[in-house]
């Protein structure tokens, strides 16, 4: 008796083996190394916090951006901007969604240009089958992305100086797949440029 109520308890807590057939294990790729790595963390962190005390208090100035990774090739131009989604959408700021329309636009001018808004929840990109949403900049310019300075789901009424994106507009991706973008635009670069 005492051997069934341990039996018993033991399958109530789930504490037998599961059998063979019913577990299999996840798995989840790797990349290869990545190709640039950051040696100091701390100075590169320095570095960002130097900066910030550049505009202070009292000044006219204010704000301030950075552009997260530029590509350049043989004249031609690949830009990616990250932002993390919080509630399904990512803000951009006015300014900084004004430069980079006028800074597409010139670069197409002369040379070719792609520009990109990542939006990305905690993610490990050294895992190629991590997903991401994207769009490019051709899309905002064509209005394909609504450019929302409110929340139209009301959660912040009022209006600000953001851009307000839902992730159900960005196209979901693999980082790999990113990676094939990147790739085909330098290989695009290469033709181009001869």
């Amino acid at each position: 008796m005492a051997n069934e109520t341990s039996d018993l308890i033991d399958n109530i807590y789930e504490k037998n083996e599961p059998a063979q057939n019913e577990y299999k294990p996840q798995i989840i790729r790797k990349s290869q190394k990545a190709k640039y790595q950051i040696f100091d963390e701390s100075e590169f962190t320095r570095g960002r916090e130097v900066l910030g005390d550049l505009i202070v208090h009292g000044m006219i100035a204010s704000g301030g951006t950075d552009i997260d990774w530029l590509i350049e090739h043989k004249g031609g131009f690949v830009i990616l901007e990250f932002k993390g989604f919080h509630n399904d959408k990512i803000n951009i700021a006015k300014g900084q969604m004004i430069a980079y329309e006028k800074l597409h636009e010139k670069l197409n001018q002369s040379a070719k240009c792609y520009l990109y808004v990542v939006g990305c929840d905690d993610i490990d990109f050294s895992n190629p089958d991590a997903t991401v949403w994207v769009f490019e900049m051709n899309q905002w310019k064509s209005n394909a992305v609504p450019k929302n300075t409110s929340d139209i789901y009301g959660e912040d009424s009022n209006r600000q100086n953001k851009y307000i994106v839902y992730r159900e507009y960005m196209e979901e991706i693999s980082v790999e797949k990113l990676r094939d973008i990147i790739d085909s635009h330098w290989k695009e670069f290469e033709r181009i440029m001869l």
